[in-house]
C-alpha cells in the first residue's frame, strides 16, 4: 500500500426502483412503538431491523437507504467507478434521507485507487464564513445560548462543501458522464419517493424545532399543518431542478449564480438568527486533499481522516492503547474486553478534546499523539477498575484549553467497492438532525458551525477548535479503510453518531480484526461507549446484564439507545461481504447477492 501526501493543487482537475419493492421493504421496517430521545442524540431511536450479511463477487454498495443503495448499484452496473457511484448515492440521500446529509452539507472521503495502489483522503468539510468571529455564539455578556437556540436558523450555517468535493474526486477517477449520475434522483424527486417510517417519526416528534419555525422547511415537512406520513409518496420538484442545474453546470451551479443567491438569501434573511454566509464564501470554497492518518494494529493497517476530523487519530489511539491486551484472546463483547475499551477511549478522548482542530489554523501534534512511546506511557493508566475522568497528556509544550463544543452532529455513511478493486468510504453530514432547518431550492442547509467551541478561550488559554474565519470545525467523522498484511483492502467502514462515531467504528474494528466476525455480525454487536464520562450500554441488548459488573469496577453506567449507522464492506477470499446497521434503514447489496 502506498500513501500519498495530497496537494491542494490536485483539485483542478435508466434506474427506476419499483414501488412494489419499496413497499415490501417498508413493511419490514417497522418503527418501535415508542420513541425516546435525548439532546445528546443526533437522531432518536426509531426501531431495529434484522439484516443478513450480503455477498457479491464484483461490486457492492452499503448505504443508509435502499433508494441510495440502488442508485449507486445502477451506476456500477453501467461500468462506473466507486466515485461515480458515490455521486449518485449522495444525490439520492439528499432526497430520501434529508435529516442526515445532503448537498447543503459536507463530507470526508477516503479513496483507494487500485490501479496505482494509492490511498487518498479528501476534506469537503464546511467552512466558517469569512465574517465569522470567535464570539459568534456568545451574547452581549459573553454567555453561550442553549444548543437548540444556536442550531436553528442562518447563524449556524457553514459554507457547504460536499458537491465541490465529489466533483474534485470525479474529475480524477470518474468514468461516467457527470450529468448521468443525477438522473435517478431527478426522476425520483419528480415522481416521488416513499417516506420511510424513520423519517416520518423524526419529523413528527419535532426533533429539530426549525422544521416548524422556518417557513420553507415547514411547508415541505409539515404540508397542510400535518407531518409527513410514513409510506406516503413525497415529491420534491425544487430539488429536481437544483440537481438538473448541477448535472449540467457542475458544482458551480451551487456555488455561484441563482442557486447560490438563494442560499445566501435564505441564510441572511432567516426568520430565526440570520447568518453571515455570503456569495464570496460560496464562490471561494475549495475542498482540500489531505494526508490520511494510518496506524498499525497487529498485522493490519488502519487508515482514516486526519484533522479537522478527530475521528481517525482518536480511533488509532484507542486501537494502539488496546493492542497490549490481546483482545483476540478475550470473550467477544465480554466484560473484560469492553472494560479495557472504555479506559482506552477515556484516554484518547482526553487528548482529542485538548489538541485536535483544523490543522490549517492550529498545530495538531499528530505524530506525538500516535507515537508508540507516548501511547505506552498512557497504557499504564489502564487497570482493572475505572480510572475516572482522564486528563490529556502533555505534548510539545502546547498550552491549550479543552474544547467547549456541544457536539450533537448527525451524519450518514456509505461504503462502495467497484469491479475494478477501487474502494470509497464516505461520511457525510448536515450536522444535527435536519441541520439548521433553513431550506432552499429543495434541500436543507447545515448547522455545522455549532461544531466549533462556543468559548474561544479558558483561563487565558486558547481553545484549538474556536471559531475563526474560513476555518473548518472539528469533526468526529471516521471513514476508515483497513489493509491486510499484503497491503490490500480488507474492510471499508464508517458510521454516523456524533462523537460516539469514534467508539462505534472502533468497536467494529475490534470485532472484525480481533474476533474475526463477518461485517454484518460486527455491525450488529451491542454497542458500548465512553467519551471520558459515563459508560453507556445499549438499551435492549444483552449488554444490560453487564451493568452491575461495570459498576463493581467503578464505572458510572447509563443504559440508553445507541444509534449507530454503520455501513461496511469486507473483501475476503475474493468475495465481497457487506453489512448495514439494523438500527437504521440501510441496505448492503452487490452484483450477485447470494
Amino acid at each position: 500500500m502506498k500513501l500519498v501526501k495530497n496537494s491542494p493543487s490536485m483539485i483542478s482537475k435508466p434506474m427506476w426502483l419499483s414501488l412494489i419493492a419499496s413497499a415490501v421493504w417498508l413493511s419490514a421496517c417497522t418503527p418501535a412503538p415508542e420513541t425516546t430521545t435525548n439532546i445528546a442524540d443526533p437522531e432518536a431511536a426509531t426501531g431495529r431491523n434484522v439484516n443478513e450479511v450480503a455477498y457479491a463477487h464484483n461490486f457492492m454498495v452499503s448505504a443508509a437507504n435502499p433508494y441510495a443503495t440502488e442508485a449507486g448499484l445502477e451506476i456500477l452496473r453501467q461500468g462506473g467507478t466507486a466515485i461515480d457511484a458515490a455521486v449518485a448515492v449522495q444525490a439520492m440521500l439528499t432526497l430520501v434521507e434529508p435529516q442526515s446529509s445532503g448537498i447543503g452539507g459536507g463530507a470526508f472521503m477516503l479513496y483507494w485507487d487500485n490501479s496505482s495502489q494509492q490511498l487518498y483522503s479528501l476534506d469537503a468539510r464546511e467552512t466558517a464564513p469569512m465574517a465569522a468571529t470567535a464570539d459568534l455564539f456568545l451574547d452581549d455578556q459573553g454567555r453561550p445560548p442553549s444548543y437548540l437556540e444556536a442550531l436553528v436558523g442562518g447563524r449556524s450555517v457553514g459554507t457547504p462543501g460536499v458537491m465541490r468535493g465529489l466533483e474534485a474526486a470525479h474529475q480524477r477517477w470518474g468514468t461516467q458522464q457527470w450529468g448521468d449520475l443525477f438522473t435517478s434522483t431527478i426522476e425520483r424527486a419528480e415522481e416521488g419517493f416513499i417516506v420511510t417510517p424513520r423519517l416520518a417519526q423524526l419529523v413528527e416528534m419535532e426533533l429539530n424545532p426549525g422544521l416548524t419555525q422556518l417557513g420553507a422547511a415547514r411547508d415541505y415537512f409539515w404540508p397542510n399543518g400535518q407531518p409527513l406520513q410514513a409510506n406516503s409518496r413525497k415529491q420534491n420538484p425544487e430539488l429536481a431542478e437544483t440537481l438538473r442545474a448541477i448535472a449540467e453546470q457542475g458544482a458551480d451551479a451551487l456555488h455561484q449564480g441563482p442557486i447560490a443567491e438563494a442560499i445566501v438569501a435564505a441564510v441572511q434573511n432567516s426568520e430565526v438568527q440570520p447568518g453571515l454566509l455570503t456569495l464570496d464564501d460560496l464562490a471561494s470554497y475549495q475542498p482540500v486533499w489531505r494526508e490520511p492518518v494510518c496506524g498499525s494494529y497487529r498485522v493490519f493497517e488502519i487508515c482514516s481522516m486526519g484533522p479537522p476530523s478527530s475521528g481517525g487519530i482518536t480511533m488509532l489511539q484507542i486501537m494502539a492503547l488496546l493492542e497490549p491486551f490481546d483482545l483476540h484472546t478475550l470473550e467477544v463483547n465480554g466484560e473484560e474486553a469492553l472494560h479495557f475499551f472504555t479506559q482506552a477511549s477515556r484516554l484518547a478522548f482526553a487528548d482529542r478534546n485538548r489538541y485536535i482542530a483544523d490543522a490549517d489554523f492550529m498545530e495538531v501534534p499528530i505524530s506525538a499523539l500516535l507515537n508508540r512511546d507516548y501511547l505506552d506511557s498512557r497504557v499504564a493508566y489502564i487497570g482493572g477498575t475505572d480510572m475516572g475522568h482522564a486528563l490529556p497528556g502533555s505534548l510539545e509544550d502546547l498550552l491549550r484549553a479543552d474544547d467547549q463544543s456541544p457536539e450533537f452532529p448527525n451524519t450518514s455513511h456509505f461504503s462502495i467497492v467497484d469491479q475494478y478493486g477501487n474502494a470509497v468510504s464516505v461520511t457525510t453530514t448536515i450536522e444535527f438532525g435536519f441541520g439548521s432547518g433553513v431550506m432552499t431550492n429543495g434541500f436543507l442547509l447545515n448547522n455545522q458551525l455549532t461544531d466549533f467551541s462556543w468559548v474561544p478561550e479558558v483561563d487565558g488559554e486558547p481553545v484549538a477548535n474556536r471559531v475563526e474565519p474560513g476555518k473548518r470545525p472539528r469533526s468526529s467523522m471516521a471513514p476508515a479503510i483497513v489493509f491486510d498484511e499484503a497491503g490490500q483492502v480488507l474492510h471499508v467502514v464508517g458510521s454516523p453518531g456524533g462523537p460516539r462515531i469514534i467508539n462505534y467504528v472502533t468497536q467494529t474494528m475490534i470485532a472484525l480484526l480481533d474476533w474475526n466476525l463477518d461485517m454484518q455480525a460486527a455491525i450488529d454487536l451491542p454497542k458500548i461507549t465512553n467519551l471520558n464520562g459515563a459508560t453507556a450500554l445499549e438499551r435492549g441488548t444483552n449488554l444490560e446484564r453487564l451493568l452491575p459488573l461495570f459498576e463493581a469496577r467503578g464505572h458510572d453506567v447509563e443504559v440508553r439507545d445507541l444509534n449507530s449507522g454503520l455501513h461496511g464492506i469486507s473483501i475476503r477470499d475474493g468475495r465481497l461481504e457487506g453489512g448495514a446497521d439494523p438500527r437504521r434503514e440501510g441496505t448492503a447489496k452487490g452484483d450477485s447477492d447470494e
